[in-house]
């Protein structure tokens, strides 16, 4: 666990932009000492496309919160996300050495839940324990102290390409950054805007950034599943630009500035002014045909979501309903289209639980960096999310060793 006067970052390397947020752990919980921001062009579809024009952001993004909070910057904990990551269930079963289930116990059940075949060129990000059975006992969450013989494990295996997590740290490595863990993207965000409350209950956070849409479905508290779609605002940016005929610039300033995800919502009579591509004279067309342009598409991203609900089975499983977040949940209407497909309350998510500049940070579009500040204070106190990321096999084999040799003497 974090110790208080810490300095925690998190670096959210999305497809549109670089944010660096510095948090400083107090008595109270996190503090949100400086915020550095930078367009992204080295990403597409969450995945790094290009090294050096994605460390050319990182290294503004950095410099930016480095100077804000006036501290340097050494270490970093940075999300993943893209097309490539899947998660599917998994099961682990051990005996209980001294009849009370002990951390080494649960520690090698969580181990056997992970010993999965899985291909090559894929890796583990994350081990996320549902729930634990103590001889046959369900529904346990904290098994340590417990009576038993045998201990039962029930985990979702979070895998990822391994050329995009290298990528990743390479990016990092590159800016001079030591990167302390890789942190699935929705996950994070969830620590950051969902409340225990709907987590118990059952909730479905959204986080639609710039190339990806990220699901995560939480039940008993527990998270039940996880996917990404890779399907985001710039694709809405990108009908915008076809649509109307503009630079793709031009129709990102239209669509955050005039966009509507319903129709409905806007006055007919209500015009904007629309630069041609090519430098040619300016249109004035009516707000309804980009609302009409763009509708299409959100609608379209809220379907894909709903049939993931359904894939997985939990459409039951989410009584508080569907929070959205990430920049793209900004544009009017989201709420509303939402809500419209999904059949469900929705609100918006923010950044909460946290002190200092709140108000710069209480956006949608930082829910990501936040919560990575957020995981990175909770590591180490036994939290559900295991870090298993090794620096060396050397060091990961000789504990190994000194725990066997333990238990025999």
């Amino acid at each position: 666990m974090a110790k208080s006067g810490d300095i925690l970052v998190g670096l959210d390397i999305g497809t549109t932009k670089i944010c660096a947020i510095v948090g400083e752990v107090t008595d109270e919980g996190i503090d949100i000492i400086g915020i550095g921001t930078h367009p992204s062009k080295g990403l597409r579809k969450g995945v790094v496309v290009n090294i050096d024009a994605t460390v050319a952001s990182i290294k503004r993004a950095i410099e930016e919160a480095e100077h804000m909070a006036g501290c340097e910057i050494t270490t970093v904990y940075t999300g993943i996300a893209g097309g490539h990551i899947k998660a599917f269930p998994s099961h682990g079963v051990v005996a209980v050495k001294e009849k009370e289930v002990r951390q080494a116990d649960v520690d090698r059940v969580i181990d056997q839940a992970k010993a999965v075949a899985i291909p090559l060129d894929r890796e583990v990000i994350h081990v996320l324990p549902q729930e634990f059975l103590v001889d046959d006992q369900d529904g346990v969450k904290e098994p340590v102290g417990m009576s038993g013989v045998r201990l039962e494990a029930k985990a979702l295996i979070v895998t990822g390409a391994v050329s995009s997590a290298q990528n990743i740290v390479k990016c990092a490595q590159r800016t001079g950054l030591n990167v302390a863990d890789i942190v699935l993207q929705p996950l994070a965000s969830s620590l950051a805007t969902l409340s225990e409350d709907e987590k118990e209950l059952g909730v479905c956070l959204v986080d639609i950034g710039g190339g990806t849409t990220d699901i995560a479905i939480f039940a008993n508290g527990a998270i039940a599943h996880t996917a990404v779609l890779s399907l985001g605002g710039n694709h809405l940016t990108n009908d915008v630009a076809v649509g109307l005929r503009t630079p793709t610039h031009e129709a990102e300033r239209i669509k955050k500035t005039y966009g509507c995800a319903v129709a409905s919502m806007v006055d007919r009579t209500e015009t904007i002014e629309v630069p041609s591509v090519g430098g040619g004279q300016a249109r004035v067309l009516s707000r309804q045909i980009l609302a009409e342009i763009v509708e299409p598409r959100v609608e379209e991203i809220f379907m894909l979501v709903q049939h993931e609900i359904q894939k997985c089975g939990l459409e039951e499983h989410i009584a508080s309903g569907v929070v959205i977040t990430g920049g793209s949940t900004l544009l009017a209407g989201m709420g509303e289209m939402a809500e419209e497909v999904l059949g469900v309350p929705v609100r918006r998510g923010l950044p909460r639980g946290i002190g200092g500049l709140v108000d710069v940070v209480k956006s949608p579009q930082f829910a990501t960096a936040v919560g990575l500040v957020i995981y990175g204070a909770h590591q180490g106190e036994g939290s559900p999310y295991f870090k298993i990321r090794e620096e060396n096999v050397y060091r990961k084999v000789k504990n190994r060793m000194k725990e066997w040799l333990g238990e025999i003497f």
